[in-house]
C-alpha cells in the first residue's frame, strides 16, 4: 500500500483573500498564486516516497461566483507548477451535505480507494477545521496550518506549524521514525 500527503489548496499551497481576519479562495485566474515553497515542499515530500494529493472545497463554483472553466485553469497552474499527482474538488455549497465535502471524508477516501493508500501512514495538512476533522473521520494523521484566521481552531490534530515547508519538515522527520 502507498502512503500520501493530503493538502488542502487554499491557505496551504495557494495564497487567499482575507477579508475580516476570514480567508476566502480567489475568484480570478490573475489572482492564483501558489505560496514560494509550494513546489518544493511537494517535490521533498514525493521524492520520500508520499503521494500528494490535494483535497479541496470549492463552493463558489457551486454558488456560480466562479467557473468550472477557471477552476480548471487553476488546477492547470497548480498541477503544472508543482507536480501535485492528482487534485480532488468538492463544488457543492454546505446545504448540499454531499459526501465529499470537508468535513466530510470523501474525496480522501475516494483517492485512497483508488490509489491503494494505507491511511494510518498519511497525513491531511489543511489550515481550517474542517481539513483536521476530515482527516480524522479518513482515520489518517493530521497537521494544521494556523494562519491566525479569526474563527474556530481545531482540536486534535497531531501537530500544528504556520506554513507548508514547516509541515514538511515534519511529516519527513516522521516518515524517518
Amino acid at each position: 500500500m502507498k502512503k500520501a500527503v493530503f493538502l488542502d489548496r487554499d491557505g496551504v499551497l495557494s495564497k487567499t483573500s482575507i477579508k475580516n481576519g476570514k480567508s476566502f479562495a480567489v475568484k480570478k485566474l490573475k489572482d492564483f498564486k501558489l505560496f514560494y515553497r509550494s513546489k518544493e515542499s511537494v517535490q521533498k515530500l514525493k521524492s520520500a516516497g508520499f503521494m500528494v494529493i490535494v483535497v479541496t472545497n470549492q463552493p463558489d463554483v457551486g454558488k456560480k461566483l466562479i467557473s468550472k472553466t477557471t477552476l480548471k485553469k487553476m488546477h492547470y497552474k497548480l498541477k503544472k507548477n508543482t507536480k501535485v499527482d492528482a487534485i480532488y474538488t468538492c463544488t457543492h455549497i454546505q446545504a448540499a451535505k454531499c459526501y465529499c465535502r470537508k468535513p466530510k471524508p470523501g474525496m480522501i477516501l475516494n483517492a485512497a480507494k483508488k490509489y491503494n493508500i494505507n491511511l494510518k501512514q498519511s497525513f491531511m495538512v489543511g489550515d481550517r477545521s474542517s481539513d483536521i476533522l476530515a482527516a480524522r473521520k479518513a482515520k489518517c494523521r493530521s497537521i494544521f496550518l494556523d494562519k491566525k484566521y479569526l474563527e474556530k481552531k481545531p482540536k486534535g490534530q497531531e501537530a500544528t506549524f504556520y506554513n507548508l515547508i514547516q509541515a514538511t519538515n515534519y511529516i519527513l522527520k516522521q516518515a524517518e521514525l
